[in-house]
């Protein structure tokens, strides 16, 4: 370990993908990497990586994730060519209605809070640590006590981070005190040391994952809630266990797609958006052309439709097949193409202005020279996450992810540990995150870990926090379908699904004359930043037939870092 703070710290830009490799990792911060490369250098395997990674990521990141939170995975063993998914995200305990903390008299967070939900990171490691780690608890979770008694310093990214969700992180007492320790956020290039937390890491160090699971931990935070007025027990704890879940498997063209499979929505989501595409001819068209945003936008639309369907399959029938069907996908693609226009809608664009029927507010979306200007697209809560790729030298590959969101007692801190809630809703449709109060029931999310096969074998390897839903089939596309190489397919511009006024916000970075282009197809353009850290930071690992080697890559939009071993 560096005794400089500063040598951890990487800012958004461009990034150089590492090549030649024969073992990669990519993660969202320095210092996770750097402690993957230990694990990886002293012989562990993948899945030894990504537990020492997670527990460094929430003491070094808090900001982002924390180890009250969610854990997903999909895991390609090597030996067995067999493909596991891991959804230990926690459950809302049963026979009690969702709990939302509010002080007396204060009001609420925001006109939708959270929910006080059970903790799945935890057990999420555990599970994950029982069923393919080689080394020793204790020795994995080294360097998350370390980073939590040493402290990190404070990089622009995280004190950003941390003023937009100032309002949320310090309604409570134990948020102030947490995050600003001396009154105030710490300032960039401070030394950030959690309060409280390393005490925990030590007991879960020392005692095993079950400290926070049903052990010292685990009664505070229950003793937190009863205080506060949720009446959960410490049987509510371990009553929704992690559970081993098949992968959703998408064959799409030379490729086999592995998503995460439901309750989690991002396969659905992105099987749905890749088929139509794979039926508009997304293959013939030029990446970045007004005919690609068309084409993107419509799939994005339809995919974002379909997600309603993902649900626990021990509660609900879950439509795989349906969802699935290459000739349903024609049908919807037969449907866009069908209602492209006949002629050239440009006038309709600029009369009609944002389409609202308030009079001519286009300059909302295009200045003078036709040039989109910035659209907003502010979160009202802090919905941070962390992605880590890693292959090792034996050939798996582990996809994972662990994020604040989903994580215990919104606005709460216990034994160090921050907590944002759970921000489901409670049987919609068409609410990316939702839940039953069933006992034992999983909820439904948005997490994109992603496994691309190519004859069996793994051939690239994706996930990514912010926007997943909508960014994960771009990357693909840019890709399986564009053919670009790794870094380019993540360096190149994202956007969000078109919206009901045809609009398309996409990262400033359009070729001349696209924007006229779409135009004329009806296509309404507002500009995100040009590399947008919402759109998130990809992990992509990738293999090169050729070669036989590893590419790994770290996404420009944020601090991320790549490494290996060297081939």
């Amino acid at each position: 370990m560096s005794s400089n703070p500063s040598d951890y710290i990487r800012n958004p830009g461009p990034k150089t993908p590492v090549t030649g490799l024969k073992a990669a990792v990519t993660t969202d911060s320095a210092i996770v990497t750097e402690t993957i490369m230990k694990v990886l250098n002293s012989g562990g395997n993948a899945a030894d990586a990504v537990i020492a990674g997670a527990m460094v990521q929430a003491a070094a990141e808090p900001f982002m994730t924390n180890h009250a939170g969610l854990v997903t995975m999909l895991y390609y063993e090597a030996k067995t060519g067999k493909v596991h998914q891991l959804d230990s995200l926690g459950g809302h305990p049963s026979g009690l209605p969702p709990f939302k903390p509010v002080p007396p008299g204060l009001g609420s967070y925001a006109t939708s809070p959270p929910s006080a939900i059970i903790p799945g990171f935890m057990p999420g490691l555990k599970e994950i640590h029982r069923k393919f780690a080689t080394k020793d608890w204790a020795d994995l979770c080294t360097d998350a006590v370390h980073w939590a008694e040493k402290g990190h310093e404070v990089s622009t990214f995280e004190y950003g981070v941390n003023i937009f969700g100032e309002k949320f992180i310090t309604y409570f007492p134990e948020g102030r005190d947490f995050y600003q320790p001396n009154g105030y956020f710490p300032n960039v290039g401070d030394i950030f040391t959690p309060p409280g937390m390393a005490d925990t890491l030590r007991g879960v160090r020392d005692n095993g994952p079950d400290y926070m699971i049903t052990g010292p931990w685990a009664e505070k935070f229950v003793a937190k809630g009863n205080a506060l007025g949720w009446k959960v027990s410490m049987d509510h704890m371990t009553e929704t266990p992690p559970r081993w879940v098949e992968p959703l498997r998408f064959a799409y063209n030379e490729y086999e797609v592995l998503f995460l499979g439901p309750p989690q929505a991002q396969g659905f989501f992105s099987s749905v958006a890749l088929g139509v595409l794979k039926h508009l001819g997304i293959r013939d068209m030029a990446p970045g052309s007004a005919e690609h945003i068309w084409a993107m936008g419509h799939a994005l639309r339809q995919g974002q439709r379909h997600w309603e369907y993902a649900r626990d399959d021990q509660v609900y029938g879950v439509p795989r097949a349906e969802v699935l069907d290459d000739d349903y996908h024609k049908h919807l693609a037969k449907l866009i193409r069908g209602s492209r226009p006949k002629v050239d809608m440009t006038d309709h664009i600029r009369l009609a202005g944002d389409g609202t029927g308030a009079g001519d507010m286009m300059s909302a979306f295009a200045g003078p020279s036709g040039k989109p200007r910035l659209v907003n697209h502010e979160e009202k809560q802090p919905s941070g996450s962390c992605e880590i790729a890693v292959v090792d030298a034996e050939g798996n590959w582990c996809q994972f992810m662990d994020t604040l969101q989903g994580s215990g007692i919104p606005g709460q801190v216990v034994g160090g540990i921050p907590m944002v809630g759970s921000h489901a809703t409670f049987g919609a449709l068409q609410s990316p995150m939702d839940t039953v109060l069933i006992k034992g029931a999983k909820a439904r999310c948005i997490i994109g870990n992603t496994l691309v096969l190519k004859d069996g074998k793994p051939v690239f390897s994706a996930g990514s926090p912010g926007n997943i839903h909508c960014t994960l089939p771009q990357v693909l596309a840019y890709l399986l379908d564009f053919k670009l190489d790794p870094y380019a397919a993540v360096d190149a511009p994202r956007m969000l699904p078109m919206s009901e006024a045809q609009l398309v916000a996409i990262e400033d970075r359009l070729a001349p004359g696209v924007v006229e282009d779409l135009h004329k197809l009806g296509v309404r353009v507002g500009a995100l930043s040009g590399y947008d850290y919402h759109m998130g930071s990809f992990s992509v690992i990738a293999h090169d037939d050729a070669s036989g080697t590893l590419t790994a890559v770290a996404d420009p939009r944020r601090c991320a870092v790549a490494d290996g071993i060297a081939a």
